[in-house]
């Protein structure tokens, strides 16, 4: 990959950072096009991928040689382009590892909104058209989102069982899980869970949906409800999994004892986002914060000793910290 991050030193190197923007749509008009699926069939030229995406043509080549440049593609001595490995690995959706749904979902509802950044920080208003609630009325857009959110899930499972080696549990909730993408997984790591997911009813189709397509329908309870309005349904482990930093301080706060409620005595609250502070770089984490603010009303990412405190203030006797995936802290709060 011929791509280098841009030299903040030169005025070349910051004129090429202000044009990033430019390279993160080409990748995600890739998706948009299904360009990297139909790739996955077999090597084709432009006039090919013309004819099949159904595209004009003029800047094709340009766009194919961007996205080339870029290192997601490659192209042979007769013109003809196909994946590179990265590309074939996670961009071709249903495939497993695919970030292409989160992708996706980045392109409708995080693309637009960072063209309205200035006026986010000018005011401290979330600069999206309408609200969650207006998604949940389209199920086409409400797809699109259950998708993204497969996308940051993906491989945790495993990740979250191995934080509980050592910790009895017959019964795992996974609060805000969506489509049960999470869900699944920690059924495939622990055999004979008892798996429960709370979300809100608009999404229960779409979790019978992907219990259905992984081969475990029946195997999971969906209970449907409003986690402000509504109790939880206990549990010996309680997951809270890219939720609270949707809210502001206040809401996770009040969150955070709702969950402890719901955690059986002897339990355990899991929690994870993308904490700030934790990483040497804390680029990735700081514009996933950034995304709150253009899209919620007080949301925000938040330091370890931040939730920490509020762990603590909910009721859990100990609480510890460790690294999860890449970009991930996970909290462990333990309920006497």
């Amino acid at each position: 990959m011929t791509a280098t991050a841009p030299d903040v030193g030169t005025a070349a190197g910051i004129l090429r950072l202000g044009n990033r923007f430019c390279d993160a749509k080409a990748l995600l008009t890739a998706v948009r096009l299904d360009l990297f699926a139909v790739l996955d069939e077999e090597p084709a030229t432009a006039a090919h991928l013309r004819e099949r995406l159904g595209l004009h043509g003029r800047g094709l080549s340009d766009f194919l040689g961007l996205l080339t440049a870029l290192g997601l593609l490659l192209r042979d001595g007769e013109g003809r382009y196909r994946n590179a490995e990265g590309a074939a690995r996670y961009l071709v959706p249903g495939r497993p590892g695919s970030v292409s749904g989160f992708l996706q979902g980045a392109d409708i509802n995080l693309y637009p909104v960072y063209g309205n950044l200035t006026e986010a920080l000018r005011t401290g208003q979330p600069q999206a058209k309408g609200d969650f609630t207006d998604l949940l009325h389209d199920p086409q857009a409400l797809g699109h989102f259950v998708r993204m959110m497969d996308g940051l899930t993906q491989g945790l499972g495993q990740a979250l069982t191995e934080a509980l080696a050592g910790t009895e549990y017959r019964s795992l909730l996974d609060v805000g899980g969506c489509r049960g993408h999470l869900l699944g997984q920690l059924m495939a790591a622990r055999p004979g869970l008892a798996a429960h997911l709370f979300d809100l009813p608009e999404l229960e189709p779409f979790f019978h949906e992907h219990l259905a397509e992984i081969g475990r329908s029946g195997q999971a309870t969906f209970h449907p409800g409003d986690f402000f309005r509504d109790p939880l349904p206990p549990a010996d482990v309680v997951v809270l999994g890219h939720i609270l930093h949707d809210w502001d301080p206040a809401q996770r706060q009040e969150l955070l004892t709702k969950a402890y409620q719901a955690v059986n005595p002897g339990g355990t609250l899991l929690v994870y986002d993308r904490m700030l502070g934790e990483l040497s770089d804390d680029i990735e984490n700081l514009v996933a914060s950034l995304n709150m603010l253009l899209v919620t009303d007080g949301g925000g990412e938040y330091t370890v000793a931040e939730i920490t405190a509020q762990a603590r203030t909910a009721g859990f006797a100990a609480v510890t910290h460790q690294p999860l995936a890449d970009y991930d802290t996970l909290l462990i709060c333990r309920k006497d």
